[in-house]
């Protein structure tokens, strides 16, 4: 009995597939049996990548979708700025309206613009990885790699601040309570880590900011006014009296969610056998909460530290456009409204690297500091 030709080569086609996913799955396969940890980061890596192009081209095509492009913008500031010039700047913009008209389909020939979506990322693309170069701002003409080192470091050292002392106090507030279950301490904490959590991050600092200006015991920005090189002293205390606010705001909408975790992971820990045992023989209760529950209570943070982490950079948008904080958010927002592609798509993609690396940062951490983990055949 024949089969028809079509079914033939579908099958045909699915063999081939078969091959190539066999060849392409056997060095993982091989160094699974070798090193599984080392074949997890490797496969997490992949992911890693394939996640990060699809996030690329998704960008381009929102982009894309947007209505109008920068080319649409530097012609309305052109127009804009000769309607509030003299009537003679206006007389010479009239006559020079058709030849800017002119060169408008040039400009977008020039920026790649009159290109599909695809095409003008598979330009970025190349632009990246032969030319190790990620292009300039469309508006501003200067690197994008400087645009983003320049506002990075501002965004990492204000997001570390708040992740250490999210994680300090959660920890320390945690345990404590987690002790006191059933209290009226316990249940007033509890009702303002609820609170806190729940309240809208952006009114959160709206109120901060608003506290700054009527009071003036704070500055209503984010960022001092002189650079660090001038005076490196003076801009370290100026810098802790600009951010305090901002901080507050972080610490408050993060600190109650890690802290009830840790709190519920500890009255988890304590309930169980093992607990029981130790008290048996005599062991103290600091004992038991120190060196033997609390230790348990690093695995559910590390699984969510890399969502903190997101929130915190997510968070830093809002944070760093109220404030005037010159950070990496503030730079995505303006790039954004100005539909510079080039800065949004090397800043998301920034932004994006940095978390997915802290999700496998963190996996690995979890398998190194429990045992019970393997990422081998039966995980």
């Amino acid at each position: 009995m024949h089969l028809p030709s079509s079914i033939q080569g579908e099958a045909r086609m699915k063999t081939f597939l078969k091959k190539i996913a066999g060849t392409v799955s056997f060095p993982f396969r091989c160094l699974k049996k070798k090193n599984p940890l080392a074949a997890f980061i490797a496969g997490r890596i992949v992911t890693m990548a394939v996640l990060l192009f699809l996030l690329g081209l998704a960008l381009f095509a929102l982009m894309e979708l947007a209505p109008g492009d920068i080319v649409d913008q530097m012609m309305t500031q052109q127009i804009a700025t000769s309607m509030n010039s003299s009537s003679a700047a206006k007389s010479q913009a009239v006559q020079d309206s058709s030849f800017t008209s002119g060169q408008e389909q040039k400009l977008r020939e020039e920026l790649g613009l009159d290109k599909p979506f695809y095409s003008q990322y598979a330009d970025w693309l190349k632009r990246i990885f032969v030319h190790h170069d990620l292009g300039v701002s469309l508006i501003s003409r200067a690197p994008v790699s400087f645009l983003i080192l320049s506002r990075l470091k501002n965004s990492i050292i204000l997001n570390l601040i708040s992740l250490v002392f999210i994680t300090s106090f959660s920890f320390l507030l945690g345990v404590y309570f987690s002790s006191k279950a059933g209290t009226r301490t316990d249940v007033a904490a509890t009702f303002f880590a609820l609170f806190f959590h729940a309240f809208p991050g952006i009114l959160l600092l709206i109120l901060l900011q608003l506290f700054a200006s009527v009071t003036g015991l704070f500055p209503v920005t984010g960022f001092p006014d002189f650079p660090f090189s001038e005076n490196p002293v003076k801009f370290s205390f100026s810098y802790i009296h600009h951010v305090f606010l901002p901080l507050l705001a972080s610490f408050l909408g993060g600190v109650g969610g890690t802290m009830r975790m840790i709190r519920s992971t500890m009255l988890d820990q304590m309930g169980l056998p093992y607990i029981m045992a130790l008290r048996s023989r005599g062991i103290s209760e600091k004992r038991i909460y120190l060196n033997h529950a609390f230790k348990n209570t690093l695995n559910p943070y590390i699984t969510g530290s890399a969502n903190l982490l997101a929130s915190l950079f997510s968070g830093s948008l809002i944070l760093e456009i109220i404030f005037a904080y010159p950070g990496i958010g503030r730079l995505m927002y303006e790039a954004v409204t100005q539909q510079d592609v080039n800065l949004v798509l090397a800043n998301s993609m920034f932004v994006s690297a940095l978390v997915l690396a802290g999700m496998v940062i963190s996996d690995i951490l979890l398998a190194a500091l429990d045992p019970r983990i393997r990422y081998g055949k039966d995980s």
